[in-house]
């Protein structure tokens, strides 16, 4: 398979322009979803069985649900973003605590924004806006950033890492839409140009440090502090409040179905997990910067571990759970249902009656 993608952004007569090339021998839809098999008739009745006997579902929706509208994921076999680059996604810290880094990222999401907000809902995020209209999706729950499901109409939503069509303010927390902002970007770059190549899940694109060196980055309209995403950086926390809502939400549904997401955590982060998490607890036993390293890590697993744990609420409620991906999940020994299929070709199959 030959892929290349190009990505110009430049400001011509005032006028800015973008100009994305792509060549490839498969299509932009599948260009970031794993190989399948064909969907199997009998999965389709089984999945229908098990909403049929569903009043009240919750879904919870991962990259692989996007990946059909073009937007690639990070762990996909072969396709996704790890396999394909040696890139790595942002770390929280490292914004947070560094004006560069945080010019650097800013300059790279300018340049991708144009086309990771054109992306549009694919048949799955149809589908499951379908199921809460006919009032058979209690809730959904989803660890993308895209706002597809919003653009499909969905409303009984929680957006467990946040949304990147959302900024807030360091300082004051004041929340801008993002479409103002790379306005605001645009005034303050008008001769700015730069070249870039491949797009991430989060709007990142790539950019060199000569590009970025001369972009400026605007302060928060309201009290000049720093802005960000609207979304959980890895490295940082998702919001307690949000997790507790969510875990009611489980314990109210009387199922749960799992699209697109593999639940799986790095090898690296598994095996640190007990023994960094049981000495976290007795501070008194190690070198204080050693702890404050320790807590650090323990904060990274616990959102890493955030869209598991939801799983393990439904074990405990003895809630049927079903999984549709692409490809192994953490939690396939817990489901009654696995699905290796695609999002976008099986759920429209379903009748939500």
């Amino acid at each position: 398979m030959r892929m290349n993608f190009g990505l110009t952004f430049r400001a011509a007569k005032g006028c800015w322009k973008v100009n994305l090339s792509q060549q490839c021998s498969r299509g932009p839809i599948g260009l970031f979803v794993p190989p399948s098999p064909p969907v199997d008739p009998e999965k389709v009745k089984e999945l229908q069985r098990f909403i049929t006997l569903s009043k009240r579902v919750l879904v919870m929706t991962g990259a692989g649900i996007s990946t059909e509208s073009g937007i690639p994921d990070y762990r996909s076999e072969k396709v996704g973003l790890y396999a394909r680059t040696d890139r790595r996604p942002i770390q929280h810290r490292d914004f947070v605590r560094s004006t560069a880094v945080r010019q650097r990222y800013w300059a790279r999401n300018f340049v991708g924004w144009p086309q990771f907000s054109s992306h549009q809902p694919n048949p799955a995020h149809w589908a499951l806006s379908y199921w809460e209209r006919r009032a058979k999706l209690y809730w959904l729950v989803t660890q993308n950033v895209d706002a597809l499901h919003t653009k499909a109409g969905s409303q009984r939503l929680t957006e467990l890492h946040g949304c990147m069509h959302r900024v807030l303010c360091l300082d004051c927390g004041e929340q801008t839409p993002r479409g103002v902002l790379q306005e605001r970007f645009a005034a303050l770059n008008p001769v700015w140009s730069a070249e870039a190549h491949g797009l991430a899940p989060d709007g990142d694109v790539f950019l060199t440090e000569e590009q970025v060196r001369s972009f400026q980055v605007p302060s928060c309209a309201r009290c000049g502090g720093p802005l960000k995403p609207d979304v959980v950086f890895f490295g940082d926390t998702v919001n307690r409040d949000k997790v507790d809502f969510v875990h009611r939400r489980v314990k109210e549904a009387d199922s749960l179905l799992v699209v697109g997401s593999s639940l799986q955590v790095p090898d690296l982060v598994r095996v640190a997990a007990v023994p960094f998490a049981s000495l976290s607890q007795a501070p008194c036993r190690v070198h204080p910067f050693l702890h404050l390293q320790i807590s650090s890590l323990c904060l990274l697993l616990a959102q890493v571990y955030s869209g598991y744990r939801f799983i393990l609420t439904a074990q405990e409620k003895k809630l049927p759970i079903a999984i549709m991906n692409i490809g192994p999940t953490r939690a396939d020994h817990l489901a009654c249902l696995k699905l290796d299929s695609r999002c976008g070709e099986l759920l429209p199959l379903i009748d939500p009656h």
